[in-house]
């Protein structure tokens, strides 16, 4: 549905493209009433939703100019162009607001943790046990209140633990 911006005199394309922006950063987006003479209201959704997701897929994960030109390859060069342009501008403010919206997912923050390895050596049940455990401290900021948290572990929920956290980095390292 990209192809819809072609509707759009070329002269006003980059005007349009910034107000889409905007609306990826969290401002405000352009409106149809100053469009609607453009295009209809489901033309009008349905780009703007295409542009939106082609501009954040676009820094999410890192295109290349000649990878974001082959994503649009069917629209008119000079829309391409413009495309182009107004990405390169304003790249790292796009891919600042994607992370600020990653993190608003939780309100929560780490601020400190502490460790320490016990061996339960038996048990009420169990006389001999020889298990190493895993205390685990975490100094929680959540709305400008911390708070603390205690968690035991044994082997297997540790190595759990760390697998998840290695994929959570992984992630966080595909957005940077």
């Amino acid at each position: 549905m990209i192809k819809l911006l072609e509707k759009l005199p070329r002269t006003e394309c980059p005007k349009f493209l910034h107000r889409v922006i905007d609306g990826v950063c969290g401002r405000d987006p352009p409106r149809l009433h100053d469009y609607s003479s453009v295009w209809s209201l489901r033309e009008w959704l349905e780009l703007v939703d295409t542009l939106s997701s082609i501009l954040r897929t676009a820094i999410g994960k890192k295109m290349s100019d000649e990878e974001v030109q082959q994503s649009i390859n069917w629209l008119d060069i000079g829309y391409q162009e413009a495309i182009l342009t107004c990405l390169k501008g304003r790249k790292e403010e796009i891919r600042q607001a994607l992370v600020e919206k990653t993190n608003a997912i939780s309100s929560t923050q780490l601020q400190d943790f502490d460790w320490q390895i016990k061996l339960a050596l038996s048990s009420d049940k169990i006389s001999s046990l020889q298990i190493p455990l895993l205390n685990l401290d975490l100094d929680t900021k959540e709305n400008g209140v911390l708070k603390p948290l205690s968690i035991e572990m044994n082997r297997e929920e540790l190595q759990n633990l760390i697998n998840s956290l290695e994929s959570a980095n992984k992630v966080v390292l595909q957005l940077k």
